[in-house]
């Protein structure tokens, strides 16, 4: 079985209008709404081999933040710029490549990509996945590159709006 987290960058800040968009922050409240996603996700008891993440400001810092709370060592994500401005092929060559013994891969990037790449497999995801959602779908497959044709099941899709 293979596990994909597709998750959102948290709500990120505007208020810096000399930042690039890549360096764009999160907002206080982006930090806390994700807090309520870190809490949902150790209920759920989710478990990460590898945290792969845009390399931008606002991406890697709620990648910190979820890994953080599930106790993933930070200094283990991986960083990459090939996440910015992602569509589902380029999100499939990231997965693709990823060694087969690594069984729960979460990916944090950005919209349009990651809603689009949700719905790839699961009709029923966001059409504009909310900041800080996460969509948990599993595979039914022992390697990453057999994920587009194995039986696959939705886990679970949460925004910080279900949440209390």
């Amino acid at each position: 079985m293979k596990t994909l987290y597709i998750v959102r960058h948290a709500k990120s800040s505007w208020e810096f209008p000399e930042l690039s968009d890549e360096e764009r922050p999160l907002l206080e409240k982006g930090v806390r709404r994700t807090a309520k996603i870190v809490k949902f996700l150790l209920e759920k008891n989710v478990k990460l081999d590898l945290i792969i993440s845009s390399y931008a400001v606002r991406a890697l810092e709620t990648a910190k933040l979820i890994g953080n709370g599930l106790g993933y060592p930070l200094e283990r994500i991986r960083v990459t710029d090939d996440l910015y401005h992602a569509g589902s092929d380029d999100l499939l060559d990231h997965l693709f490549g990823i060694p087969d013994e690594i069984n729960a891969v979460m990916i944090v990037g950005h919209n349009p990509g990651f809603s689009r790449f949700a719905r790839d497999f699961d009709r029923n995801a966001p059409d504009w996945l909310p900041t800080s959602g996460v969509v948990a779908i599993e595979f039914d497959a022992d390697k990453w590159n057999e994920i587009l044709d194995a039986n696959h099941d939705t886990i679970f899709i949460v925004y910080p709006g279900m949440l209390s």
